[in-house]
């Protein structure tokens, strides 16, 4: 596969705002003339070349450096020139306009990670690797990324779609010889593999599901009634006074948002006014965001008060999405000479603590991490993206299909086209098979100059 776009792309490199460094990149048939008209010279591939960056008329714009990459050796698999002045939004957007009144046109979003995609100098899934390394936001996901950039979540999708083809070629061959097919699909052989597949595809999934989250994190709501300790729980969560607390109820009108890591996990808090009956305008809109924000949620928090009456959680069960995880927090208790704990109540986890001194809070944090399903940077890999999880689930349930089609009804033609579109599923990951639409979705949220 190669790009059939023949037209040579433009783009600033590095973030918009003053800095040491601006990078303008060029990639495509003409980038070297492009070159060669800006700075005056015929540069040497891979070599440094420090000159003037020039005008239409021959004023100098800036001073810097000039690099070529010759093609195929580029990162896009094209002609590739970078030029390196200094930072400022003024002279990087002069250099850009020179590039673009040269020839060049203004990249698209990922426009240049998507040339590399097509010019086959990465697949799909280490395409996306790029842009998750740059907005990784812990160290971990940093490291994770850079794994799968280098090519570790594609080795093992690669490795998964090669056990499937010998599977299927082992199947449709018996298909071919419709007088053995009975005696092929009842000698074990068929089953065993197809059960290895499917517990190497689970063990890759849950490697893949730790790795989600840590790339996308978790939204974590605090919900519940009015001075139960939201704003507090949200405060000792984050390590700062974010949200105002009071003895007034109804201070919190808004949603407030902080972002956390939790042992790795990058954790977007979103605390919410309280949940309460109001003639309030004002707190009546805050208890509206506050209801939306619930649906939102990949967990709940629902804080209440130790010191009212226990029985009474002040929740409206109704009002609470069925199918996010919730967890109680039995707040306040130093003021009841409660100790901070962990048990479960009315079938829900609860925990105790006091958001105000910070005890069980710890307890807190090591059972949100428990909840969500991570096992540990240690266990994990590579990053991945929910359409990665989404592409292995649908082959999870081809296979599945598959082997009641040969178990129950030892039906080798339903076999075989189960095992195609697993196969087909599995190359959505890599870009072996995608379609246009996908590949537009994906680099669209790119960078641009990446």
């Amino acid at each position: 596969m190669s790009t059939c776009s023949h037209d040579t792309i433009a783009a600033i490199a590095t973030p918009t705002g003053r800095g040491g460094v601006g990078i303008v990149r060029v990639s495509g048939s003409k980038a070297l003339d492009i070159a060669r008209e800006i700075t005056r010279i015929t540069p040497r591939p891979r070599h440094a070349h420090y000159c003037d960056f020039l005008d239409a008329t021959g004023e100098i714009l800036d001073q810097g450096i000039l690099l070529w990459f010759q093609a195929p050796h580029s990162f896009t698999g094209e002609e590739v020139i970078e030029l390196q002045g200094h930072g400022g939004p003024v002279v990087m957007d002069l250099l850009l306009d020179r590039c673009l009144k040269l020839g060049a046109r203004l990249a698209r979003p990922g426009e240049f990670s998507e040339r590399a995609y097509l010019n086959e100098r990465l697949d799909l899934a280490q395409a996306e690797a790029v842009a998750d390394l740059i907005d990784a936001e812990t160290a971990t996901a940093a490291r994770l990324a850079s794994r799968s950039l280098q090519g570790s979540f594609s080795a093992a999708i690669n490795q998964l779609l090669e056990s499937l083809i010998r599977l299927r070629m082992y199947v449709e061959a018996a298909i071919d010889f419709p007088e053995e097919e009975i005696d092929f699909l009842s000698d074990g052989k068929v089953s065993a593999d197809l059960h290895s597949v499917i517990d190497n595809i689970r063990t890759v999934r849950d490697k893949a599901s730790t790795g989600r989250i840590l790339r996308d994190g978790i939204n974590l709501v605090i919900a519940g009634e009015p001075n139960a300790g939201k704003s507090s729980l949200l405060n000792a969560l984050a390590g700062v006074d974010s949200a105002i607390v009071t003895e007034i109820p109804g201070t919190t009108r808004d949603v407030l948002r902080e972002r956390v890591q939790l042992g790795g996990v990058p954790v977007h808090l979103v605390d919410t006014a309280g949940l309460r009956e109001t003639t309030d305008e004002v707190e009546r809109e805050g208890v509206r965001r506050a209801r939306k924000e619930l649906h939102k949620a990949d967990q709940l928090l629902w804080v209440y008060d130790a010191i009212k009456d226990p029985q009474n959680l002040g929740m409206r069960k109704a009002e609470l999405p069925a199918d996010i995880p919730l967890t109680l927090v039995r707040n306040k208790v130093d003021r009841i000479g409660e100790r901070p704990g962990q048990g479960e109540r009315d079938g829900w986890p609860e925990i105790r603590l006091s958001a105000k001194t910070g005890e069980g809070l710890e307890i807190l944090k090591t059972h949100l991490l428990a909840n969500m399903g991570f096992r540990g940077a240690e266990n994990t890999e590579f990053l991945a993206r929910r359409r990665h999880l989404n592409a292995i689930d649908r082959a999870l349930e081809s296979l599945e299909q598959g082997r009641s089609a040969l178990e129950q009804q030892q039906a080798g033609e339903l076999l075989a086209e189960d095992l195609r579109q697993a196969q087909l599923a599995l190359s959505e990951i890599t870009g072996e098979f995608s379609a246009d639409d996908l590949l537009g979705e994906i680099f669209s949220s790119f960078c641009i100059g990446k």
